[in-house]
């Protein structure tokens, strides 16, 4: 099964600038993500940037197109990569984010494989396991939850499902098996994306700050489906940075 994956990589980033850029044992974040991407049987690996520093080195492994610096999401910038590119509209393309230097290369094949299966999901996704109440509670952990048929009834930075019995007396009491972490991983065939930049910002999006709540707005199907592979948790601030390398270097 052929699929393009796309890797946006922005140079500025409030809590981490020039993340892309970092050494993670001796390579270039950016470079790790490529390799994944590789791994997972892409046909075509896009780096996709508007900053000439993460293009000069991404240039070095893998193809670059420079994006406008507008974009405000990374599918705004994807969107931008199939229209430069002319990627034909049932060909899936799968977004990759750049901060996951160690996504599992076959969630990137198994989230493509689950679009292909079926015309009727305009999106495909995963999500994991939670073992944590502080995760449930965390908003920078993102919760979905889906239908019994995997369609993806709701994104939310909140505890969903709500436990009322418990959690109204005491929230961290909270049972986490009960919930799914999103894992920022996506596929769509490239006329669907040409079709979700077409639409309004939805005010769900911007109250979450979750882009994927578009989609939702639209009613449109994002398929939902756990993980063959845990992920590692993406790299936010230089103290997760900290963190990743202290447990790779204990590996």
């Amino acid at each position: 099964m052929a699929f393009t994956v796309v890797i946006p990589a922005r140079y500025q980033s409030s809590r981490f600038p020039g993340k892309p850029l970092v050494d993670i044992k001796g390579k270039p974040m950016i470079q790790h993500v490529v390799e994944r991407a590789q791994e997972a049987g892409a046909s075509a690996v896009i780096v996709a940037t508007d900053d000439n520093r993460i293009a000069s080195v991404a240039g070095e492994f893998a193809e670059v197109v420079m994006t406008d610096t507008a974009h405000t999401s990374g599918t705004e910038r994807i969107a931008e990569v199939v229209r430069t590119k002319g990627i034909a509209d049932e060909e899936i393309v799968v977004n990759v984010q750049g901060d996951e230097p160690f996504v599992p290369a076959d969630n990137i094949k198994q989230v493509a494989e689950n679009l292909a299966a079926s015309e009727s999901w305009q999106m495909s996704t995963l999500c994991t396991e939670l073992h944590s109440p502080a995760d449930v509670l965390n908003p920078n952990v993102v919760k979905v939850v889906a239908s019994a048929s995997g369609r993806a009834m709701y994104f939310s930075r909140s505890a969903i499902p709500f436990a009322r019995d418990t959690m109204m007396a005491e929230p961290v009491s909270v049972d986490p098996t009960l919930y799914r972490r999103h894992i920022g991983l996506y596929a769509y065939r490239a006329q669907y994306i040409k079709q979700y930049v077409s639409y309004q910002p939805s005010a769900l999006e911007h109250i979450e700050s979750l882009e994927q709540l578009r989609a939702l707005w639209y009613d449109d199907a994002i398929h939902v489906a756990l993980a063959k592979c845990p992920p590692p948790v993406g790299i936010d601030t230089p103290e997760d940075l900290a963190t990743l390398l202290t447990s790779l270097n204990a590996t």
